[in-house]
């Protein structure tokens, strides 16, 4: 199982990407072993998440999200 997931970063913007395990990619964001983007932009927290039943499957999702607008994110998120 894939899932996409959305961190909102400590200066308020959104960070979008795929994994395997949410927990784990969660922590090595936060430990700066995560995406370049990530680091320094503490603290991080999990926004949204949403399964996906393979790789490739994850992959366009992922795709679709990051062309939605900030505001379209965040009508996904639900705030």
């Amino acid at each position: 199982m894939w899932y996409l997931y959305i961190l909102r970063c400590g200066d308020g913007t959104l960070y979008t990407g795929i994994t395997t395990d949410v927990a784990r990619r969660l922590e090595a964001h936060r430990c700066g072993k995560g995406a370049k983007y990530t680091r320094g932009r503490g603290p991080l927290e999990l926004a949204y998440q949403e399964a996906c039943s393979n790789h490739s499957e994850a992959l366009k999702r992922e795709a679709a999200v990051k062309r939605l607008s900030r505001m379209e994110k965040e009508q996904l998120i639900g705030r």
